[in-house]
């Protein structure tokens, strides 16, 4: 009974007789207290929100803050947490102030509220910086008339000085803090204007507290009630298990293609596909839509109009797919998504849970797909640079859990719940990619001794990679500084990579033979269960790695170095293809990867191209190689496909994006006017190695660029003949690395590029 509690503390504090009187009002008031909760709470529910049960920890929840009691509620998306909150402010004494991060959850919920109760407008409101003066008087009316029981605002609206004195004049029932792992650092959704909600309430008024996220590890709740102040809150967790939710990681290699085949597969069905870029989300966009699929773009560039009206259209069924940034999702009440796709990969577990989440609300089927590739991680790692080193630390760390996960080749829903504290049981949960295509095992027993047995022998705790490296023999400066070089063990597992080592003490924290110390940044230490493994090893199944490609660029048009077609093509077709591939690079006396690379080969063995606009939408595949090289595959493909009666896939030719950049259509210009890469770069106000990018990818999309005026200008002449002689002769791809790497460090990279281009122009294209 909080608030009777605190009443009888402070009178006794001050001194003040507690007449009989008093306590019989006190007496009334629990009674009527209990009233609510036992006669009403039932008939309420069924009045306002047309149930007739609570689901789940609900009645237990909504119980509690009635009687006047700070709650901390942990339950998954579509748990229904929002009826927590919602239904004990509409029954209580008072108005309940909603503390939200987002306008767009505001609105929907205020929007919701007012369609349960009939005739009242009033009984909720937003208030946040997107209100006009005449609106924000309203809203002040009604709260001090009394007719509001909810008012959600944002944090940054609740330290306003006139909206702090505005609310010090009405009775408040409770705080609710929704998407409360906002207010910790180690949090995926971390908002410094969360710190401060405490010392506002204790300006405005105490009253009890309500906070409830649906991602939160054991580290993120220990923070989140400290920095509330209420560390004897009752903590109400439902299970994180989404059993309705597929779960799998896609190799990056060609996500765009998979993207629209999987939508087309999948007609009319409502989905959500996350980018980490407004660039990406405005191109993906676009790019479905000349493909037939009805798309609209969500993002933090877009003016508020414009993204209301897109979200709106989703939810209203006009449109079937969001591509977004991740400040979507968060405050839709849209229960039938059926697909959820990351493009790249987010930045922690917690956000991949809470964004996968928001598929299958209703319980019914929900298709979480995530595409990899561990270029996307680097480009993270990059974002983090200039912020705080303790920042820096906490976002590694979250980074590489999110590697584990996707590079893991165990149960991903055993891994997820462990993420969050929670044990799962089943060997095989049937609902995830390496459930139902379970990888290659093996006894491990000696490799999980090794590392146990490393991890005793170290005066102090390290780092998964850094075990990693010591095994994998890495002799780096940080191995080196302290003196891990000259450990017994250094090196015992150098026939294995430092990827699988990583792999293994993945796997230990999850069988709990080894722990990780999250709030230390990530030490590893063995546990009692550990140790007792050392000293009685047992067979112990683990699962090898998996390889994942580099990956796609997403600024340009440019298949990544050594990308590796998806497969599953006409396999005898992808031979004979090979075989022409062989016999006209010899008679041009060219490197078989000029003509067409696998990847290129790999597509026409699974799309048929039998005419030059059909081969151009080949990965890899421009205009001028479709012409210049393209006449014998496409007669050969022909024949083929009449010979053996092969159905073409017509329906499924994606279609490209014309290129609009300006940048690229100036760089042409430029180029065709002979003018130094240098001013070229400065006039876009681009560093050079972004300009060679833009080039490189219109050379890649089948545009002649001659280049010569500034190589010759810049570059030694024996340089640029050894440079080309190696792409001529001796390459057996374009990558970038592998040149650096055989022609050693008397070049420079930018001439390298250079040459490159040069090359592709003169001959390929």
């Amino acid at each position: 009974m909080y608030f009777f509690d605190k009443e009888i503390k402070i009178c006794f504090r001050r001194k003040i007789v507690v007449h009989s009187e008093i306590i019989i009002n006190l007496v009334s008031l629990i009674f009527h207290t209990m009233k609510i909760e036992t006669s009403e709470l039932h008939s309420k529910l069924k009045e306002f929100f047309g149930f007739d049960s609570f689901k789940s920890d609900q009645e237990n929840i909504v119980r509690h803050l009635v009687d006047g009691n700070n709650a901390f509620v942990l339950m998954p998306t579509g748990g229904g947490k929002s009826l927590c909150y919602q239904l004990p402010a509409l029954v209580m004494e008072g108005t309940a102030i909603v503390i939200s991060p987002l306008i767009a959850l505001m609105k929907n919920q205020v929007d919701a509220i007012r369609g349960f109760v009939a005739q009242n407008d009033g009984i909720a409101h937003f208030l946040n910086s997107s209100l006009n003066k005449a609106q924000i008087t309203e809203v002040r009316n009604d709260l001090l008339s009394g007719a509001t029981k909810l008012l959600y605002v944002a944090p940054e609206s609740l330290t306003k000085a006139e909206n702090i004195a505005m609310l010090k004049e009405i009775k408040i029932s409770f705080y609710a803090i929704d998407e409360a792992h906002c207010i910790s650092e180690w949090g995926h959704d971390f908002r410094p204007e969360y710190r401060r909600i405490r010392s506002i309430i204790e300006e405005i008024g105490i009253a009890p507290i309500i906070a409830l996220t649906a991602t939160a590890t054991p580290k993120v709740q220990s923070d989140i009630l400290k920095n509330l102040g209420m560390p004897d809150a009752t903590v109400f967790k439902s299970s994180f298990n989404r059993p309705n939710l597929y779960y799998e990681i896609r190799d990056k290699s060609d996500p765009k293609r998979d993207i629209i085949r999987y939508i087309r597969q999948n007609p009319g069905k409502s989905g959500i596909i996350y980018c980490l870029s407004r660039k990406k989300v405005e191109e993906l966009a676009e790019l479905l839509n000349i493909n037939g699929i009805k798309a609209l773009p969500y993002h933090a560039g877009l003016d508020a109009k414009t993204r209301a009206e897109n979200q709106d259209k989703f939810l209203m069924e006009e449109v079937d797919v969001i591509v977004a940034t991740i400040a979507f999702g968060m405050g839709i009440d849209k229960p039938d998504v059926r697909f959820v796709i990351h493009y790249d990969i987010p930045k922690s577990i917690e956000g991949y849970y809470q964004e996968t989440g928001r598929a299958g609300r209703d319980g019914q089927e929900g298709q979480c797909i995530t595409f990899y590739s561990y270029k996307d991680i680097q480009k993270l790692e990059k974002f983090m640079q200039g912020k705080p080193i303790a920042e820096q630390e906490i976002g590694k760390q979250l980074l590489m859990e999110t590697v584990a996960y996707a590079e893991s080749n165990s149960c991903r829903r055993k891994l997820l719940l462990n993420y969050f504290g929670e044990e799962y049981t089943e060997k095989n949960c049937g609902a995830c990619d390496n459930c139902l295509h379970p990888k290659k095992q093996f006894d491990g027993r000696e490799e999980m001794a090794m590392i146990i047995e490393l991890i005793t022998m170290l005066p102090e705790h390290f780092k998964t990679e850094h075990l990693a490296n010591v095994l994998a023999g890495e002799n780096n400066s940080i191995i080196k500084s302290y003196k891990h070089d000259k450990l017994e063990l250094f090196g015992a597992g150098k026939e294995h990579s430092v990827r699988f080592w990583n792999a293994v003490i993945h796997q230990g924290i999850i069988l709990h033979l080894l722990h990780k110390d999250i709030e230390s940044y990530g030490l590893i230490s063995a546990t009692p269960k550990g140790m007792e493994f050392l000293e009685n090893p047992y067979e112990l199944m683990l699962t090898e790695d998996r390889e994942f490609v580099e990956g796609e660029d997403d600024d340009d048009d440019m298949p990544a170095a050594g990308a590796r077609g998806g497969g599953g093509g006409d396999e005898q077709l992808l031979a004979m293809l090979k075989d022409l591939r062989k016999d006209v690079a010899r008679k041009r006396r060219l490197q078989p990867w000029v003509i067409f690379g696998d990847p290129s080969l790999e597509d026409m063995s699974i799309m048929y191209p039998i005419t030059v606009d059909e081969l151009k939408n080949c990965q890899g595949v421009g205009e001028g190689k479709a012409r210049k090289f393209g006449k014998e595959f496409l007669e050969l493909i022909a024949k083929y496909v009449e010979e053996n009666e092969i159905v073409r896939p017509d329906d499924f030719v994606m279609k490209s994006i014309v290129n609009k950049s300006v940048n690229k259509v100036y760089i042409i210009q430029s180029v065709d006017r002979k003018l130094p890469l240098d001013d070229i770069a400065d006039s876009k106000e681009m560093e050079m190695d972004e300009l060679l990018n833009e080039i490189e990818a219109i050379v890649y999309s089948g545009t002649k660029l001659n280049l010569d005026y500034y190589i010759e200008q810049n570059l030694d002449d024996d340089v640029v003949d050894e440079i080309y002689e190696y792409f001529r002769e001796e390459a057996e791809s374009d990558s970038l690395e592998a040149a650096m790497e055989v022609l050693g460090d008397d070049y420079d990279e930018m001439e390298v590029r250079l040459v490159r281009i040069k090359f592709l122009c003169e001959v390929a294209n």
